[in-house]
């Protein structure tokens, strides 16, 4: 055993030993989409004198969190997002309308002056509100302030009140007048409910004002307490979203201009308990600085996450087992421990996901288990270089000829991941919400696969090829012979591209066949990106969908479409659906169907919507953009053009065949079309790393032939790694319902149409192109410009110390 070889060995061992207490040891971070509760994003709106940017959303959200927590919901979460979004996720809360109304009390908090009985203006007139005081409470002093003295007359009430003085109801229903706000909600610092046994006042509510804002309140009580007692004018109205939460009378003990301190505040009445806890709730968790709107609303129910997470678990272990089996066939004992390090990949990309905290989703659970069937890639990569190494000089041994392959499919290994953590990495950051935790797994794998086949695979294998019994056997390794499918090919030397124009336009009928599918039967645009409301039931009796429109339609939802979905549910989709319509509608269903569980409920508002549309259509600008310019530096121009118009086809065909097919275009769905676009470069980029490395050994060979040799060389691997990916995407398809069947599905064409277009679009596209290019062909060796004698250098037998006699 080498040197470097102990120290993969030693570092797979520690990294392992990590992985496995981590797993042990702690437990993964479920998202809502897979524990089941209620996820609402809201957008702070800014006002006539606030703006809603960063620091008002920061104060926003702390009172929102003072909400939240009045409601008991066990752990909830809320995070800023962006400058102006507050999202709150709130863990077995299946019926968010009470969540909702308490989120989404937009008004802010206002302490007025009553300035009279009010004028019945049924254009202002508001209904009154549920009453949370007693008419006759009362703001008193605490029990040890000295009331003051009254020093000064009440002034004379006003002759001429303004008209457009706000009136609003007080607590019994009975019309106010009402001055202008004296004091927002954003000057009180506490507001808690206590109860008084010793001064027999009962439930009372004590208020405390930040320094500046209990100055105001002295001045506002002081003003009131010039009135006599009785007078609607001694009283000081506290509205929220215009609505008179309490409206107490200052107590007669304060005298005229004395006013209230700030801590030295009490409102009482014949307050219950819970009457006293909601008025303190209401004052000091009311006041937002700036309004909010609920744009997104999603309810998961704890069975449909507890269903994925069972469907993914088993197609992971279906997927991985065919893969591990197949590739064990075609590669012997190497792919054996291939297998072996495919496992270690499975456990260290789950211990690096716990560890670093990262939310599971559902798009990121099947991220996850589609990793485990591109894991093989790069050791697929390695053994198929490792075999053309033993073919091309049979009497070299097995350790060098496996050393050759990992040096020589390091660049096909590096680009073809990269490509894939760009596309990761534009599900991050152009992505929402669970796309965004799709991006993270697959990026997370993708550096876990590269660690597990370039050290533990590496390490592996090379212990192996040191025994005598591996290296004598060459039909045991898996390495020592040609596979059967490259003999073939090799033989037969199928002339590909001696018309390569007429692969172009087979290429470009697939094209139109599916833009045709787009313009005739349209793109089916789901609700994340024309906003609305989607809600999926599951009935005690079976409904079908006829009885269940009539039923919806007779409720008042004419205009809800109904459609059948998993096991017998319902999906109801509408446009605008406020939490109490969707009550309503669930119990039209509920006539019918007996029993009625919401198991998926999905709000987008429309603002939203078109934001999510426009942001998609950005992702795969980016996406195209980013690739090309990728390429372009580590390849020639012409194949960047050709790669990228490939994958432009490969983009065309899924999105036209889900248009064929009527499946629903959603966030998941672009996060397969950006994995999609990620595969589909990774191809090409295997294809055109062996052209560039043929070409510029043979720079007086034709291009064609050089491009036929290239693409018969890499066939193997692309089939093998397909292979492996499709193993995974049709256990998913059959066992992960319609959560993750369309993801599977667009994954499923996206790898056909891939590795088609990666031989029959790319490569005849850059010999298109290269017809027109000026540019020589490039210089022997791998790198751009890498001297003649560096390049015979560097393919040097690694084992070889250069001495001669």
């Amino acid at each position: 055993m080498t040197r470097a070889t102990a120290v993969r060995a030693v570092l797979a061992v520690a990294v392992l030993l990590a992985s496995v207490f981590i797993t042990l040891t702690m437990s993964p971070r479920l998202g809502l989409d897979l524990q089941g509760g209620t996820r609402i994003v809201l957008q702070a709106r800014d006002t006539a004198t606030v703006e809603a940017d960063r620091e008002t959303t920061d104060r926003t959200l702390e009172v929102l969190r003072q909400r939240i927590d009045s409601l008991g919901v066990s752990e909830p979460t809320l995070t800023r997002s962006g400058e102006d979004r507050i999202i709150v996720e709130l863990p077995d809360v299946q019926d968010p309308r009470q969540a909702a109304e308490v989120i989404g009390r937009t008004a802010q908090l206002t302490f007025h002056a009553v300035e009279g009985e009010g004028t019945d203006q049924p254009e202002e007139k508001t209904p009154a509100p549920e009453s949370t005081a007693d008419p006759e409470s009362t703001t008193d002093p605490a029990p040890d302030t000295d009331p003051a003295p009254d020093t000064d007359p009440a002034p004379d009430p006003d002759p001429d009140p303004d008209p457009d003085r706000l009136t609003l109801p007080d607590e019994q229903g009975r019309l106010l007048a009402l001055g202008e706000p004296r004091l927002s909600g954003a000057g009180v610092e506490d507001a808690t409910a206590a109860f008084d046994p010793q001064g027999g006042a009962g439930w009372t509510v004590s208020l405390e004002f930040r320094k500046g804002a209990g100055q105001d309140w002295k001045k506002l009580t002081g003003e009131a307490a010039c009135h006599p007692a009785g007078d609607d004018r001694r009283r000081v109205a506290i509205v929220l979203d215009e609505k008179v939460i309490s409206s107490p009378q200052v107590d007669p003990s304060v005298g005229c201009r004395a006013g209230l301190p700030s801590g030295a505040t009490q409102i009482t009445g014949s307050f219950s308990a819970d009457e006293a806890r909601d008025l303190a709730l209401l004052i000091k968790g009311g006041a937002l600085p700036v309004p909010v709107e609920i744009v997104e609303q999603r309810t998961v129910g704890p069975t449909l996450g507890a269903a994925a997470i069972d469907a993914s678990a088993q197609a992971a272990l279906i997927g991985a087992a065919a893969t591990a089996l197949f590739i064990t066939v075609v590669y012997r004992l190497f792919g054996a421990l291939a297998a072996v390090a495919l496992g270690a990949y499975g456990l260290i990309s789950y211990a690096a996901l716990v560890a670093l905290g990262v939310t599971l989703t559902l798009p990121g659970l099947a991220g996850f288990v589609l990793a485990i069937g591109m894991a093989v890639d790069a050791n697929v990569l390695v053994f198929e270089r490792a075999r053309e190494e033993c073919a091309d000089r049979p009497t070299r041994s097995l350790r060098s000829a496996l050393t050759t392959g990992f040096r020589k499919a390091w660049s096909a290994v590096a680009d073809s991941n990269a490509t894939t953590l760009i596309a990761a990495g534009l599900l991050f950051f152009l992505g929402s919400g669970p796309v965004k935790g799709f991006g993270v797994t697959l990026a997370i794998g993708v550096v876990a696969s590269m660690f597990s086949a370039l050290v533990i695979a590496r390490a592996l294998t090379e212990i192996a090829a040191n025994s005598r019994f591996v290296s004598d056997y060459r039909g045991v390794n898996g390495i020592g012979r040609p596979g059967a499918v490259r003999t073939w090919l090799v033989r037969k030397d199928p002339k590909l591209f001696r018309r390569s124009a007429r692969w172009l336009v087979v290429s470009a009928a697939l094209v139109v066949v599916a833009v045709a599918g787009i313009v005739v039967r349209g793109v089916d645009l789901g609700v994340e990106f024309t906003g609305g409301r989607l809600v999926e039931y599951s009935t005690s009796r079976p409904v079908d969908v006829e009885t269940a429109r009539d039923s919806i339609a007779a409720a008042g939802f004419g205009d809800a479409e109904v459609t059948t979905s998993g096991d017998g549910d319902l999906s109801v989709r509408t446009g605008k659906l406020d939490n109490d319509g969707e009550h309503a509608l669930r119990a039209a269903l509920a006539e019918e169907g007996g029993e009625t569980t919401k198991v998926r409920d999905e709000l987008i508002g429309p603002s939203l919507g078109d934001e999510l549309r426009r942001n998609a259509l950005i992702a795969l600008g980016v996406a195209v953009a980013v690739q090309l310019a990728y390429l372009a530096v580590r390849f020639r121009w012409t194949f960047a053009v050709a790669s990228v118009v490939a994958m432009v086809h490969d983009v065309i065909l899924v999105v036209g065949a889900f248009a064929w097919l009527g499946r629903p275009v959603d966030g998941i769905f672009l996060a397969a079309l950006l994995t999609v676009i990620g595969y589909s470069v990774n191809d090409s980029v295997v294809v055109f790393d062996r052209v560039r490395e043929l070409w510029g050994a043979n720079r007086r060979t034709p291009l064609d032939t050089i491009a036929r040799r290239a693409v018969l060389q890499t066939v193997p691997r692309t089939v093998n790694t397909g292979m492996g990916a499709l193993f995974i995407l049709a256990a998913l398809a059959v066992l992960g319902g319609d959560s993750l069947a369309d993801f599977a599905l667009a994954l499923l064409i996206g790898i056909v149409v891939g590795t088609w277009s990666s031989v029959f679009t790319a490569v005849p596209g850059a010999l298109a192109l290269e017809r027109s290019a000026k540019a020589p062909p490039p210089a022997p060796g791998k790198g751009k410009g890498t001297p003649r004698g560096k390049a015979r250098a560097a393919r040097r037998d690694p084992l070889d110390n250069g001495a001669r006699v």
